[in-house]
């Protein structure tokens, strides 16, 4: 992260986030959410009260910010001014608001097959396939290289994913066949000195960057639109599809969980929610009352 024209107060907060490792993509966030904060005082945020705090987060809620973006901010406003700032007084003023429990939204076997034959070249159909096939994030994807395949042994290496957690997923054959048909075809002009196993699988338009997630977003939407597909989907719905295909199909959800990569179980169950093969043969208690097998009672007979 630049570190390039800022205050003091920004660089001892950068200093500090580095120094915890935090990734990338999470400081960018806390940085903004502190110049939030301290557009709306107007002042620096080294000069806040209690009732700043107060007073920003009624503000947040009035501009009609999601539940989810609010927590988002305010997550990074804790850190400056419990971390940075050591002002335990404003940190015990921020409040996070329990998110909405929504069911993901999941594709069906028939529309992932044919959001599979809609994409337009082979890259777009190993991209997809990798998200479905193997339940993968968009990030994940993208940042695959060479020597994450490991066809001896039928997986591929996930290297530091969310949560900096390594972990392995099988690697399908159908999926096998597409990458080494795409690796034909890979642009090539970027692996100059660059080793084998450190290729990525999908260059992106820089020397040394990877196709970036928009991109991939984009070929997505452009393959579901294809498709015809009107759901409200986004790609990280092809993660939630393989995890509920999964699911229906009998699949131990413990063995989902480490798949998908997840700490606690209770990220998994929450499939069992959307599996609706599974939902749809439960038998309700009204056909034990009204079908053809329903049990009667004898009536009893008096002795003649």
């Amino acid at each position: 992260m630049s570190t390039s024209r800022v205050t003091p107060l920004r660089q001892r907060m950068i200093e500090d986030m580095e120094g915890r490792r935090l990734s990338a993509a999470t400081q960018r966030y806390h940085i903004n959410s502190c110049k939030r904060f301290a557009a709306f005082l107007g002042r620096s945020p080294e000069t806040a009260t209690p009732d700043d705090i107060r007073s920003f987060q009624h503000h947040l809620s009035e501009v009609g910010l999601s539940i989810i973006t609010r927590n988002r901010v305010m997550t990074g406003v804790k850190f400056l001014v419990r971390v940075t700032m050591r002002r335990l007084d404003l940190a015990n003023e921020i409040y996070h608001l329990r998110e909405p429990q929504k069911i993901p939204q999941v594709l069906s076997p028939d529309e992932v097959k044919q959001l599979l034959a809609m994409a337009k070249t082979l890259k777009n159909r190993v991209l997809l396939s990798l998200a479905y096939g193997c339940g993968l994030r968009a990030g994940e994807v993208v940042r695959l290289r060479v020597g994450d395949i490991d066809s001896a042994q039928g997986i591929i290496r996930i290297v530091q994913a969310k949560g900096r957690k390594d972990r392995n997923v099988m690697l399908p054959p159908e999926v096998l066949v597409r990458l080494r048909q795409w690796w034909k075809e890979r642009p090539t002009r970027h692996d100059v000195d660059v080793a084998m196993a450190e290729r990525w699988l999908f260059p992106g338009y820089g020397k040394g960057r990877a196709l970036s997630t928009r991109q991939f977003s984009r070929i997505f939407h452009e393959t579901a639109e294809a498709a015809g597909i009107r759901k409200p989907v986004t790609l990280h719905s092809l993660r939630h599809s393989f995890a509920t295909h999964l699911l229906e199909r009998g699949t131990d959800i413990r063995r989902i969980q480490a798949l998908l990569g997840h700490s606690k179980l209770d990220s998994t169950a929450r499939y069992a929610r959307v599996a609706t093969g599974m939902i749809a043969k439960i038998e309700s208690p009204l056909d034990a009352l009204t079908g053809p097998g329903r049990k009667t009672r004898r009536k009893k007979t008096k002795p003649a």
